[in-house]
């Protein structure tokens, strides 16, 4: 699905110099912003990327893919519906055109301590749940301690400086920090979700249910059968409809999730109308196979639109809990054996661009020689860090593109001796016990194989015994919960100012708790105490330095085999919708500023329910 369709669940900090924009400390305030003034002002009316006149009305179908068993995102259990944070709303909104910016929403103020040590939301007072109950201080409490106590482990950490949540009225709530707050606390608890105490009296949070909830978001679920679709549909005079975050967006009447099992099966099904909007993330499906009816008469419009978001990374993630993967050497010469420059040229047309930075498409990412700011941040650390961090920033490892690859076949082969592996019967690497060096890659659907494949072949060549396994999604997410599996793929993707989010990512404390975004297992205490120093940053300038110096010290450990990246998005939809002149920065902004156009899909004719 688009990545700007859904709210964010679990929610991304942020870092930076905390700002009230023109409100001091103590004062309430419209907006929380990590760096600068708020570019929206007290008495905005809507944001600029959004059209306030937008009609409401019409379908969109999107698609998902094999099925869902939760309408619940907040615990580690289940598999949540695509789309599901629609129906959830947060104490304040994201604006998509700065990077780090909040606004009044159930929450229509805020105001921070002057000693920092605490911070009161005031709730607006017409603030309702989807059976038209109030959301009151009471529900952020309830929703704070829920997801402390059963909800998914990582807002342990991400709220591990809140003391406690106490409800001082009926509308306003305060919180009470352990220390003087870090830069993005505060936007942390701007993003909570509000849930209904209420109903969780009856319903136990900690479960997994596709019974709808009581909600606080723009839509609530109307259908849903797992495997098939789920439909969301607006809630009809939405409280929020005329607030400044909400004027001019979530303007569908329903958003349908057509669910595929393949997803080759649903790219056929996207030309034969059984869905609108296709987001193609496949180099060579967008270069070859867009030639066709509905594209060629217009009905379908395809489009490339700038990407201004960090890419973060993408890659092949090596399981280091498993003693295989925890010799620096073995996952240099897995990196050596992966042939991007021959996959760009044969598989995708060349229209990627190799990753190098785990902060790619940003000015977090690593790609020069330290400067002074950085090196004084990496010079503590030099015993406990690669010395190339000192020498160079880091570069994949690059092939002539002929699919032979030998020379670095050869330095692979060579770091493998070094490691302690042996070639035996002239054609495996085992180890001093005579076991021999497996490679799984886990996936849970065939698309992905036709990469994997080439990259089998090489890593066979130097004596790896390497294959691919494909499992259904409840089985591929309850493994990676786990961390039962050799070699995944997966997509780190980056906030614009980073902080303690990067714990979820790399740090010891998150290397073994189950559905820990750290999944390579990484342990290092030179990455902790670098994701230590982005957290403290005070400004914009040494959070740049203490974010590059932590991507010298992640990428030239060989944690990740890194993939591609494009900056942009390829999209493809149905010709019967519009949009805002001005697409929002950091987003696509489908699902929420988008709208149904009558005339046009009478031109196509298509209806507001499909074509």
């Amino acid at each position: 699905m688009p990545n700007n369709s859904v709210k964010r669940i679990v929610w991304l900090a942020v870092a930076g110099l905390f700002s009230l924009g023109a409100a001091q400390a103590g004062e309430k305030t419209h907006g929380l912003s990590a760096f600068g003034d708020l570019k929206y002002k007290p008495g905005f009316s809507h944001f600029e990327y959004v059209n306030p006149d937008a009609p409401k009305g019409g379908t969109i179908r999107i698609r998902g893919i094999d099925s869902y068993d939760s309408l619940n995102p907040f615990v580690l259990k289940g598999v949540s519906a695509v789309g599901v944070g629609l129906i959830y709303g947060t104490l304040m909104e994201r604006a998509m055109d700065e990077p780090d910016a909040l606004y009044g929403y159930i929450a229509e103020s805020a105001e921070i301590a002057d000693d920092r040590t605490s911070m009161i939301f005031h709730l607006n007072p017409k603030a309702v749940f989807s059976d038209n109950s109030p959301v009151t201080a009471a529900d952020v409490v309830f929703t704070f301690n829920a997801l402390i106590k059963d909800g998914h482990p990582q807002f342990r950490v991400l709220l591990a400086d809140v003391a406690k949540a106490e409800a001082l009225s009926e509308r306003s709530v305060r919180f009470h920090f352990r220390i003087p707050s870090n830069r993005g606390l505060p936007l942390q608890l701007a993003e909570l979700p509000v849930l209904s105490a209420r109903y969780y009296e009856k319903v136990p949070f900690s479960a997994t249910s596709l019974k709808p909830p009581v909600a606080s978001g723009p839509y609530t679920v109307k259908e849903a059968e797992p495997g098939r679709y789920i439909v969301y549909g607006r809630i009809k005079n939405y409280w929020a409809d005329n607030l400044p975050v909400m004027r001019g967006r979530y303007n569908f009447d329903k958003v349908r999730v057509e669910y595929f099992r393949d997803r080759g099966v649903s790219f056929e099904a996207f030309f034969a109308g059984a869905y609108d909007f296709h987001e193609e993330f496949t180099s060579r499906a967008w270069a070859t196979q867009y030639d066709r009816p509905p594209v060629r008469d217009g009905r379908i419009k395809r489009e490339t639109l700038p990407d201004n978001t960090p890419s973060g990374v993408q890659a092949f993630f090596f399981n280091q809990r498993r003693e295989k993967f925890s010799d620096r050497r073995v996952r240099t010469a897995l990196d050596l054996a992966f042939d991007f420059e021959w996959t760009n040229k044969t598989l995708f047309y060349g229209l990627y661009k190799r990753t190098n930075s785990m902060y790619e498409n940003s000015t977090l990412a690593a790609h020069q020689m330290p400067d002074a700011a950085e090196l004084a941040l990496l010079e503590p650390l030099r015993d406990r860090v690669p010395p190339e961090v000192f020498r160079a920033p880091y570069i994949s490892p690059r092939s002539d593109g002929s699919g032979r690859n030998r020379a670095n076949l050869r330095k692979a082969a060579k770091l493998l001796r070094e490691a302690g592996w042996r070639i035996e019967d002239n054609r495996r690497l085992v180890d001093a016990k005579g076991e021999p060096l497996t490679v799984e890659f886990l996936l849970y659907e065939r698309s992905f194989t036709r990469i994997i494949n080439p990259y089998v072949r090489n890593l066979k060549r130097i004596g790896v015994n390497a294959t691919i396994r494909i499992v259904d999604v409840a089985n591929f997410q309850n493994r990676l919960k786990k961390y039962d599996f050799d070699v995944i793929v997966q997509r780190y993707v980056q906030p614009n100012t980073p902080g303690i989010e990067q714990k979820t990512y790399f740090s010891s404390e998150m290397a073994d708790v189950p559905g820990s975004r750290n999944l390579a297992g990484i342990k290092d205490p030179a990455v902790d105490a670098l994701i230590d120093k982005i957290i403290a940053a005070k400004d914009r300038g040494a959070l740049i330095a203490a974010t590059r110096a932590l991507d010298r010290v992640l990428m030239w450990n060989n944690y990740v085999v890194p993939q591609w990246y494009k900056g942009s998005h390829n999209i493809a939809y149905w010709d019967k919708y519009s949009r805002p002149a001005v697409k929002p920065k950091y987003d696509l902004g489908v699902l929420d500023t988008w709208w149904f156009d009558t005339a046009k899909a009478r031109r196509i004719g298509a209806t507001a329910e499909g074509n």
